[in-house]
């Protein structure tokens, strides 16, 4: 750190101010070059921030639209496994409608129905027993029709129960995406958090640098200002020098008027000049 004081500045020498003027131009000059050399570094960090808050944002952008794609998917699911459920409840329904697992099979039913037949045809009944004959037969003819139906839906239920699985299965698939999706949406939240704490990092860098560059533009700025004063301190000394020059040539001139004077007065009165005396008399333009 090169400085003048006032009272240095008055006191030193045209000698030593106008080496302290070339310490403190030297050392401006070297400030100003390390404040562009830092301001230099300030940039190219802040550049480095600019590019890792972009790359943020782009993780940004792409988590935001993995999460959208996601909620599809698990809108999606939602629905068909809404659906699948409501096409299972249905089956169940269907099964304890059937009771298919309740009552006799269908070559039961017709064996007995046979038999009954065969009863009817070779035996002689009274009127009475024939009747009741009659209507167990039609009972059991009922029964069996009754079963075949069930049998019939039992077959749709099959169609019902693919059905529900097809679309249980489509929204597993849709699950399947949702978890995909939503771990890849996951990377890019973990690497936009991650760019972001970079960003921060090479920012505090660079203002640590910006305030390294003022610090360094403030101290060659001081120089330059004591630099200028003592240039015009300088100016002043030669003012002052030649107003002093001035002075001593006017004091000479002035000096040889009145002895040329003296010599002209001398000549006037027929004294005999000599050789100088002459030159000084033309010199001053007495002659």
């Amino acid at each position: 750190m090169v400085s003048v004081t006032e009272e240095e500045l008055q006191n030193k020498s045209k000698g030593e101010l106008i080496k302290l003027a070339g310490q403190l131009r030297d050392r401006r000059n070297e400030l100003n070059q390390k404040a562009s050399k830092r301001a230099s570094k300030r940039d190219d960090l802040n550049a480095e921030t600019r590019e890792k808050v972009d790359e943020a944002q782009e993780h940004r952008e792409k988590r935001d639209e993995l999460n959208e794609q996601v909620q599809e998917h698990k809108e999606q699911r939602n629905e068909l496994n809404a659906k699948a459920n409501e096409l299972f409840d249905e089956v169940e329904q269907k099964k304890s409608d059937l009771e298919l697992d309740e009552g006799k099979d269908i070559e039961e039913l017709e064996s007995e129905i046979e038999d009954l037949e065969f009863k009817q045809q070779t035996e002689v009944l009274s009127t009475e027993d024939e009747r009741e004959l009659i209507e167990k037969i039609e009972e059991k003819r009922e029964k069996l029709q009754e079963r075949k139906e069930k049998l019939d839906d039992s077959e749709n239920l099959d169609e019902l129960v693919e059905e529900a699985e097809e679309v249980r299965a489509e929204a597993s698939r849709h699950h399947e995406k949702v978890t995909e999706l939503a771990d890849k949406a996951q990377e890019h939240h973990n690497q936009m958090i991650e760019a972001y704490r970079e960003a921060d990092e090479i920012r505090d860098e660079a203002d640590e640098m910006h305030e390294s560059f003022v610090e360094a533009q403030e101290a060659a700025d001081q120089h330059h200002e004591d630099f200028v004063r003592v240039q015009k301190r300088l100016r002043e000394l030669d003012k002052q020098e030649e107003e002093e020059r001035k002075s001593e040539k006017e004091k000479e001139r002035e000096e040889a008027k009145e002895e040329a004077e003296e010599i002209y007065q001398q000549f006037k009165e027929g004294e005999t000049l000599d050789t100088e005396d002459l030159m000084k008399l033309q010199k001053t333009g007495l002659l």
